[in-house]
């Protein structure tokens, strides 16, 4: 049964940092992308951010670009997101998903992570 969960989530300053976590159950995470999507309240869904199944290839929304970083151990069949310098815009629900071939459209979603920024 494929399965991917998140953590790390929580609540953080604004300047914060967190570590994202999506752990995958299920299927050969090696062998699919891995892409970060987020949701805030009465806002549509936002690709933060994709990583190839080899690591060779990643990209991040303009809105995130040089704050987050995303990675992945194959070995653990985890995925990752570091996210630095939080902004309250950053608060949203993060959920990991994976797709083959290509960042989108996503097969699967995990159940996402809440991310509060604020004082």
């Amino acid at each position: 049964q494929l399965q991917l969960v998140e953590s790390g989530g929580g609540l953080v300053q604004p300047g914060g940092s967190l570590r994202l976590s999506c752990v995958a159950s299920g299927f050969t995470f090696h062998a699919y992308y891995i892409t970060w999507f987020r949701q805030a309240p009465g806002k549509e869904r936002e690709r933060v951010s994709c990583i190839s199944s080899s690591a060779d290839d990643t990209n991040y929304a303009d809105s995130v670009k040089g704050r987050f970083t995303i990675s992945r151990d194959n070995a653990k069949a985890t995925a990752y997101l570091e996210m630095h310098s939080l902004k309250p815009e950053d608060t949203a629900v993060y959920y990991c998903a994976t797709a083959v071939a290509s960042c989108e459209p996503p097969l699967y979603y995990g159940q996402g992570t809440q991310v509060t920024v604020s004082s």
